[in-house]
């Protein structure tokens, strides 16, 4: 607890304060249900430092965006539900911790019957003091194609409760009163935790237990357990190939193919890898009131690395460039074809800018703007141009990449599908239903790109304010 805190305890602390405590305990959580989480951390800790030694200007770059800071502490999670109240409570809990639902992803189009939002702090300014997000999936119930087993799964996830009761005491206080105080907000991280622990023991006998894991593991996964339980904590790393080729040395196994856009000098959007689900025993629940024995796979290890948020031009690219790869690889990346893929990728990239100046000038990404010492000096002699790239030209102005925040689509179902090991499905064939997830939701869901645009606009009225100019486009 704060001195502040300490002295006033009535005084209601930020959501920014609540989602930093929350995410500490849920690594600390995590570290102690996968103790190969903790070795990750290690190594991602050590490339990291090395990427810092290595590249001073991305050092500087960290420093002048406020990254840097945050950089230890960021992580993200990955949670699935089964209900539409489940998933509208969870947009409540978030908010306690200032989280906002942010996109929505269709990861049924690449066979994983789920659709997505990502829950998490939405202003620059929040974002550096807790950048913790947590990508929350819907089970679609309706791609259950065995219409018994279907409604089987449906009461059984009807009749669970995977909040505590004080956890939604403690939310409805900070809906009333506008946030909660510091002992309130201690007892808050505590009681949501429990949401995400992992339980061993399943609320299914073993028999259906298969039935839904054959109908895809991932709807096991849901259906058969007390809870969302955390199935990822991931932290992020400046050097991703370095930690994909630093994860066997560690007795770690990784995925075979890094999700995303190839090595570039100027990263773009997201890279993310993993290693290998780990085989957890479970207890099942048999008709004989006894418990038989066995096993779940779904929990793994998650890196990512960050680079600059793109455009809707910078996307559209982007898309147009993975999708030519695809259908030039013949659709997703294996295991046996990993190199190549690979060639294929780095190949068809070629065709995307990978200097900042390019990007910026073609408006293919976003980026924030700061005014430097010498901006200042040169507004008190009055020596200021009157535009933007006078401005940058100049050196009274620099630009640093804006840092995507979210996810994308193909990346998350390809983490997911190898991790789960289904190969029996590419896709449900059934378009994506952002207007049912937003109703399950109880609310829309924003816009990323939009919360990006925004940005950056705000960093060059804050600019403009700082040299005495009008505004700044």
């Amino acid at each position: 607890m704060s001195v502040q805190a300490a002295a006033n305890p009535d005084a209601l602390v930020s959501p920014d304060e609540i989602r930093a405590q929350f995410s500490r305990a849920m690594s600390a959580m995590y570290q102690a249900e996968v103790p190969l989480y903790g070795t990750l951390l290690a190594l991602v800790g050590e490339v990291n430092r090395a990427a810092l030694a290595r590249e001073p200007q991305l050092a500087e770059q960290l420093r002048t965006t406020g990254e840097i800071g945050r950089l230890d502490m960021e992580r993200h999670g990955a949670i699935r539900l089964g209900t539409a109240a489940e998933l509208a409570t969870m947009r409540r809990l978030f908010a306690v911790m200032g989280m906002q639902p942010v996109g929505y992803y269709d990861l049924a189009s690449a066979g994983v019957p789920v659709h997505s939002t990502a829950f998490r702090a939405t202003h620059e300014a929040a974002l550096q003091h807790s950048p913790f997000r947590v990508f929350t999936s819907l089970l679609r119930l309706e791609l259950i194609e065995n219409v018994e087993l279907r409604e089987l799964a449906r009461g059984i996830l009807a009749r669970r409760n995977i909040f505590t009761p004080r956890a939604l005491q403690l939310i409805e206080r900070a809906e009333a009163a506008g946030g909660l105080t510091a002992a309130e907000a201690e007892e808050f991280v505590q009681q949501a935790l429990e949401t995400f622990r992992w339980h061993r023991e399943a609320t299914v006998s073993a028999a259906l237990y298969q039935q839904l894991s054959a109908q895809h593991k991932l709807i096991a996964d849901v259906v058969a357990f007390k809870g969302p339980h955390i199935n990822h904590l991931t932290p992020r790393t400046l050097d991703i190939d370095a930690v994909q080729a630093g994860m066997p040395g560690r007795g770690i196994n990784p995925k075979a193919v890094i999700e995303g856009p190839p090595p570039r000098r100027c990263p773009i959007l997201l890279r993310q890898t993993s290693f290998k689900a780990l085989q957890e025993p479970v207890t099942f629940v048999e008709a004989d009131g006894g418990g038989a024995l066995g096993s779940h796979t779904a929990r793994f290890g998650e890196i990512e690395q960050r680079g600059v948020a793109l455009t809707p031009k910078g996307r559209a690219l982007y898309d147009q460039l993975l999708e030519a790869t695809r259908a030039i690889a013949g659709g997703a990346p294996n295991e046996e074809g990993a190199a190549a893929y690979m060639a294929t990728l780095s190949q068809q990239f070629e065709a995307f800018p990978d200097d900042y100046p390019s990007l910026r000038r073609q408006q293919l990404a976003y980026f924030r703007y700061f005014v430097t010492e010498q901006g200042l000096a040169a507004k008190g002699r009055g020596e200021l141009a009157a535009n933007l790239e006078g401005l940058l030209a100049a050196g009274h102005v620099r630009c640093e990449p804006l840092v995507y925040e979210d996810f994308l689509p193909v990346s998350a179902a390809g983490i997911f599908q190898s991790n789960l090991g289904d190969n029996a499905r590419d896709s449900y064939g059934q378009s994506a239903n952002r207007e049912a997830f937003e109703h399950d939701l109880g609310a829309p869901v924003l816009d990323e790109l939009a919360l990006y645009a925004e940005t950056q606009q705000r960093s060059l009225a804050q600019c403009a304010e700082a040299l005495g100019l009008a505004a700044l486009a």
